[in-house]
């Protein structure tokens, strides 16, 4: 049987490296499909899904508000915070009216971490003082001074005491407390409609399945991811692969898939995105 190739966009992050171990590796059998990866920055795998790019390819939660026309949201390899999440760090704790006014360092404007610092505000990326900043450089702009405040992502949640700085606020636990314990969508895995429904449920399979062989592997996955760690150690990269590989990650369910029509249906009430992105949930139907 010749297989279709399809392309499948992820970060050269250890915990999508311990997602996709198994599909990397070969070790479970992928049937109709061959998955060429492409590993590139989640900005980049953003800017790529509003041109349709790809046929799998990581997001944020946030740039599906801008491509909802043209993918399908898969149940598995989400990131959600489940009461932690973006930080905000400073030199000193500020309080929110003092982060408004601050000047910010931020990941991305199409990252999640960004969208959900606007609802926290209550405020538009127009009536706030940032600069981007690549998300291992947000650290090192507020120790030189270039911003007063920086928006922490990635393997900064596990290294903030290190740079000597303190929380003003974790976006997650807040966004917990506001939204009846549900977590915070950060990133998912989307499937362009280009392939038919069944196509996509049977991809879905394939991905749960990768998954599900790391977590059931977890010593040999994390060892494969380890190379994709930047400065950490066994470990450390244990403990972050263990923050966005678990239960959620496996199949969000019915509460994610709340978490998520909550996130963007409110970014879009507040006038923080354009349009309400009309939700298809590969496996759940359109919201």
């Amino acid at each position: 049987m010749q297989q279709r190739v399809l392309t499948l966009g992820h970060s050269p992050d250890p915990d999508d490296a311990f997602m996709f171990y198994a599909l990397a590796k070969e070790l479970i059998p992928s049937g109709e499909f061959k998955f060429s990866h492409v590993l590139q920055d989640i900005q980049t795998l953003n800017e790529r899904a509003t041109r349709g790019e790809l046929d799998i390819t990581a997001i944020s939660l946030h740039a599906y508000a801008y491509v909802s026309d043209q993918y399908a949201l898969l149940p598995s390899g989400a990131s959600m915070g489940d009461g932690y999440g973006p930080l905000l760090v400073a030199k000193r704790r500020l309080t929110a009216a003092e982060v408004a006014r601050a000047r910010l360092a931020v990941p991305g404007t199409m990252t999640s971490a960004f969208l959900a610092l606007q609802l926290w505000l209550e405020r538009p990326a127009a009536e706030l003082n940032y600069v981007v900043v690549p998300f291992d450089q947000v650290f090192r702009a507020v120790r030189s001074g270039e911003a007063e405040v920086g928006l922490i992502i990635h393997e900064g949640l596990l290294s903030w005491e290190q740079e000597g700085l303190v929380v003003c606020e974790d976006l997650g636990a807040w966004w917990g407390r506001a939204q009846e314990g549900l977590p915070l969508p950060l990133g998912g895995n989307v499937i362009h409609k280009r392939w038919t429904p069944a196509h996509r449920r049977r991809v879905a399979d394939i991905l749960q399945a990768s998954i599900q062989y790391s977590l059931d592997h977890r010593a040999a996955a994390v060892r494969h991811a380890l190379a994709y760690a930047r400065d950490m150690g066994l470990e450390l990269a244990d403990r972050f692969v263990g923050m966005y590989v678990n239960h959620w990650t496996l199949d969000y369910g019915p509460r994610g898939r709340e978490a998520i029509r909550r996130f963007l249906g409110q970014a879009h009430a507040r006038g923080l995105i354009a349009r309400a992105p009309e939700l298809e949930f590969v496996g759940g139907g359109p919201s």
